[in-house]
């Protein structure tokens, strides 16, 4: 784990920028409707085609089931509906990024993927905080990136087990 000052020093909750939140580095960016989002690179193992898992009785709604990749059984989350968005068609666009969150393999779906984009921590604001669809403590900030506005997300935050109602495993 990399240790800098920055790291350190930074302060817990909503008195952190940021920029000191977000590391410069790769991200994949990523659409759910009309917008679009940037996660970490470093936490994404694959991108799949979407296939229809395995439901499981008595899980949230955002969770459709889950799916053997290679021996591993990974939960399939809908992002969607994770972040209160209204559903969609799943298409031929719809892609499934396996993701490695503290250890935890876990699957989210979204309408599509962009592009990997290199972000500098010095570029993303922090985002304007009111009632949004989207908990404000899974947002890292914004981006302007060119003419596209992409909102950084704490996929770490975002998928933790706690969050997704999963004992830690």
């Amino acid at each position: 784990m990399d240790n800098t000052p920055t790291q350190t020093l930074a302060t817990s909750g909503a008195a952190q920028t940021a920029s000191t939140r977000v590391a410069a580095g790769e991200y994949l960016t990523l659409r759910l409707g009309a917008e679009e989002y940037a996660i970490d690179i470093l936490r994404v193992q694959e991108i799949r085609s979407y296939e229809q898992p395995v439901h499981m009785v008595n899980s949230p709604s955002f969770i459709k089931g889950v799916i053997n990749l290679r021996g591993v059984i990974v939960p399939i989350v809908d992002l969607r509906l994770k972040l209160s968005m209204p559903s969609a068609e799943y298409t031929d666009f719809t892609v499934v990024i396996i993701l490695n969150i503290r250890g935890t393999v876990v699957g989210a779906v979204v309408d599509g993927v962009s592009d990997v984009v290199t972000l500098d921590a010095k570029v993303v604001r922090p985002a304007p905080q009111f009632e949004s669809a989207i908990d404000a403590r899974f947002i890292l900030g914004l981006a302007n990136l060119d003419e596209r506005m992409l909102v950084v997300i704490d996929m770490d935050a975002l998928l933790s087990n706690a969050e997704m109602g999963m004992a830690p495993g």
